[in-house]
């Protein structure tokens, strides 16, 4: 078919559309994609209705109660300690006391030796010297003697070897003669002290009457 004279060929280029449109046309649709819908999740601190000063006050309540726990738990522990270190110092003295018995528990027969040897006269220079030290260094380890006539006695720490009757001069049971001394040290009973003991007399006892008529 052939062409009028008024009639002109197309141009191509016509129909193609501008590249600077089109880049345009692009980074607007990319725009759009990156930015976030009204109702879709931002950042934790784009949260609509989140107050800060709520969260900083759970954080605050929560670093109180661990402050609360470690205290009780540092507090728990130096009672622990405090019990511990009471009982390693009773041990340690109980140690201690039952080694300083164990040594000074066969010195007690000589000491009643030296004592018999006193109640046969005066010593001896050389021995009294001896005798006088021996019982000096006794004493300071803690030893201590006890036990004299006129004591009340007391079963803990007097053994009884015998009853020498009653006596009206004494209201409860007492020490009238002392056979062996007793040592003790503190309140610990090394030995007790051996005794002879009177009663007191009988309550309602009848005595003869002093004006009693003399029999014909």
């Amino acid at each position: 078919m052939t062409q009028g004279p008024d009639e002109s060929p197309q141009d191509p280029s016509q129909d193609l559309p501008d590249p600077a449109d089109a880049g345009e046309t692009v980074e607007e649709g990319a725009a759009a994609e990156a930015a976030p819908s009204p109702g879709s999740p931002g950042e934790p601190g784009d949260v609509a209705g989140e107050d800060p000063s709520e969260s900083a006050t759970d954080e605050l309540t929560v670093t109180k109660m661990e402050l609360e726990e470690r205290t009780l738990d540092l507090q728990r522990l130096q009672a622990e300690f405090l019990n511990y270190k009471r009982r390693v110092d009773r041990d340690r003295e109980l140690i201690k006391e039952n080694a300083t018995f164990s040594a000074l528990a066969p010195i007690t027969e000589v000491l009643d030796n030296i004592d018999r040897a006193k109640e046969h006269g005066p010593l001896d220079d050389g021995f009294r010297a001896v005798a006088d030290q021996l019982e000096r260094v006794v004493a300071g380890q803690g030893l201590v003697r006890y036990g004299a006539p006129g004591d009340v006695f007391d079963p803990t720490i007097h053994d009884a070897l015998s009853h020498l009757g009653e006596d009206a001069e004494v209201e409860v049971t007492t020490v009238k003669i002392v056979a062996k001394g007793g040592y003790k040290i503190g309140e610990r009973v090394v030995r007790a002290a051996q005794v002879l003991v009177v009663d007191p007399a009988a309550p309602g006892a009848a005595s003869a009457p002093a004006d009693a008529p003399a029999a014909e």
